[in-house]
């Protein structure tokens, strides 16, 4: 993955955060609005886009855009660092490729201890029940 070309093709936007905070959130736009389209980058062969795509569709837009939010800090500045660094993982989270499981057999001692427990129980079981008379 080269970060270098997908910072570049992402697009930010500064607004005014909401919420309470006085003069300086009514005047300063602090807020970063950070936008990735997914389905136009040049960055990522179609196979990776498949994957991207199914990994993160609960936060993609129906047109395959990736908006992420920052308003954690006073300065524009390091709201953008905070979310493109926010991006990267995200990105960087979703193209692991998960390990295969492989199908092991259950070990004849476990299945052995298994059921001599389930032996011992059942004569724990009828220890508790009335003697024929």
């Amino acid at each position: 993955m080269d970060t270098d070309k997908l910072i570049s093709e992402l697009f930010f936007k500064a607004v005014r955060s909401s919420g309470a905070g006085g003069q300086n959130v009514n005047k300063v736009s602090s807020k970063v609005v950070l936008t990735f389209d997914l389905i136009n980058s040049q960055s990522f062969n179609s196979d990776e886009k498949i994957l991207l795509s199914e990994k993160l569709k609960k936060k993609l837009t129906s047109e395959g855009i990736l908006s992420l939010n920052c308003d954690e800090d006073r300065s524009q500045l390091k709201n953008k660092e905070i979310v493109t660094k926010r991006f990267l993982k995200i990105i960087q989270n979703a193209l692991v490729k998960p390990k295969e499981r492989k199908e092991t057999k259950v070990p004849r001692a476990a299945v052995e201890k298994r059921i001599n427990e389930k032996r011992i129980t059942s004569e724990i079981k009828q220890n508790r029940k009335r003697p024929d008379v």
